[in-house]
């Protein structure tokens, strides 16, 4: 019933929203004679924040068109090139007219992006494929809304994640491809190419593992604690839902992205509430540009998408309770995962200062898995200051992490003979 609830309410505050937008509109607009009534400003400041408190926020789009390299503008066209029932396979196809300008970008590497499937959408990582677009051939996995997903399509376990990594890598073709995966991922990449290299077949040239729950005993954080704090019954019982009857996805069990989304904010609830009262006091002041830069954060931020409750619980159980890949138990559909089983494939683990989801140590856990890579084909860097976003999105990314992650990807570019 509590997702019915939810629909109810935003079908409520559906027309709420809308009247304050255009209320907010109409007192603000230079054009509009309302706008210059007494008060007029702080009647559109309110309207507006009451809009955004109220409004339904859709997956946002990459918004990816255009990319520097070489020193021309490099126009860019999202393909979906693998359409599964969970995810699509997206590249960001580059194009030019410059005869000279093709030939680099075709000798550039390939990069599979694994986003995480962990309550936003893939375009949270829009900053670091529009800075890897510069220098790369870039794809990455775009998971889709479980509530948009028919319940004849079945369920979707952490195995199957891990069969879609394969399936992916084989897809674009692991002998010149470099993997770097974002937080969650992390796991089932490390297991789809250990299984892949236990049986013998060809693994991607490098992977790049950014801030991802390896060892999650290692400097706990308060999402593991969550996680070990409670049964696996007290997760099942509390956070999984039934889609309603308006969605494709009608019937499908989800852990519901409204109540990840409200965990998000219970985390920081302080820092939130500053910073809706910062953009009111923003609007009142006339500072569109720090207005805007709300705007564009918060509709990334509050856009989320509802995880297949088959997958949340199983990662719940096999990553953050039993601890199966560090303790080297984990089977996945029968074979076990033995990421020493990995001998070509180079490593490069990222881990965020002060990082409070994954903290220090949980991703540079990889090494010690990985003992068949040779030590000169492994590295790790601790990003100063950084907390979980900064090492994959904004100036840190761009000016500390991308330079390092785009060198070691060129100095593993060639295959192991």
């Amino acid at each position: 019933m509590l997702y019915q609830i939810h629909e109810w309410q935003r079908a409520f505050l559906g027309p709420m929203s809308h009247y304050a937008e255009a209320s907010a509109k109409m007192l603000s607009d230079v054009t509009s004679p309302m706008s210059h009534l007494p008060g007029a400003q702080r009647l559109a400041a309110g309207y507006e924040l009451l809009h955004r408190l109220g409004k339904e926020y859709e997956k946002p789009a990459f918004g990816l068109t255009q990319v520097t390299s070489h020193g021309q503008d490099i126009a860019v066209i999202e393909r979906v090139v693998l359409d599964k029932p969970f995810c699509q396979l997206k590249r960001f196809k580059r194009f030019s007219d410059d005869p000279d300008t093709i030939e680099r970008l075709k000798s550039e590497p390939t990069v599979l992006v694994v986003a995480p499937l962990s309550g936003h959408h893939a375009t949270l990582l829009r900053d670091t494929v529009r800075t890897l677009l510069q220098d790369h051939k870039v794809y990455i996995t775009d998971w889709v809304d479980a509530r948009m997903v028919p319940a004849s399509e079945g369920a979707f376990h952490l195995d199957d994640y891990v069969a879609y990594i394969e399936e992916f890598i084989g897809h674009i073709g692991a002998e010149k491809l470099h993997v770097i995966s974002v937080c969650q991922p992390t796991v089932p990449v490390l297991a789809a190419v250990s299984l892949m290299a236990a049986r013998g077949e060809k693994t991607p040239l490098s992977m790049t593992m950014m801030g991802g729950p390896i060892e999650p005993r290692s400097n706990p954080t308060g999402v593991n604690n969550l996680a070990t704090n409670r049964p696996l019954s007290w997760f099942r019982g509390n956070v999984i839902h039934t889609v309603p009857p308006n969605y494709p996805g009608s019937g499908r069990e989800v852990y519901p992205g409204f109540l990840q989304h409200a965990g998000f904010i219970a985390m920081n609830p302080g820092r939130h509430l500053n910073s809706h009262w910062d953009f009111y006091e923003n609007l009142l002041r006339g500072d569109q540009d720090d207005a805007e830069a709300h705007r564009k954060f918060y509709d990334e931020y509050n856009a989320v998408l509802d995880m297949p409750a088959e997958y949340y619980l199983d990662t719940i159980s096999t990553v953050f309770q039993q601890f199966l890949l560090p303790r080297g138990l984990w089977d996945v559909s029968g074979e076990r995962v033995k990421p020493s089983a990995i001998k070509t494939t180079a490593l490069f683990t990222v881990e965020g200062e002060l990082d409070d989801i994954s903290g220090i140590g949980q991703t540079e856990a990889a090494h010690d898995l990985c003992s068949g890579i040779a030590t000169d084909r492994r590295a790790h860097l601790v990003v100063e200051g950084a907390g979980h976003y900064g090492i994959f999105s904004g100036r840190r990314w761009r000016q500390t992490v991308y330079p390092q992650v785009r060198e070691f990807i060129r100095k593993f570019e060639a295959p192991v003979a």
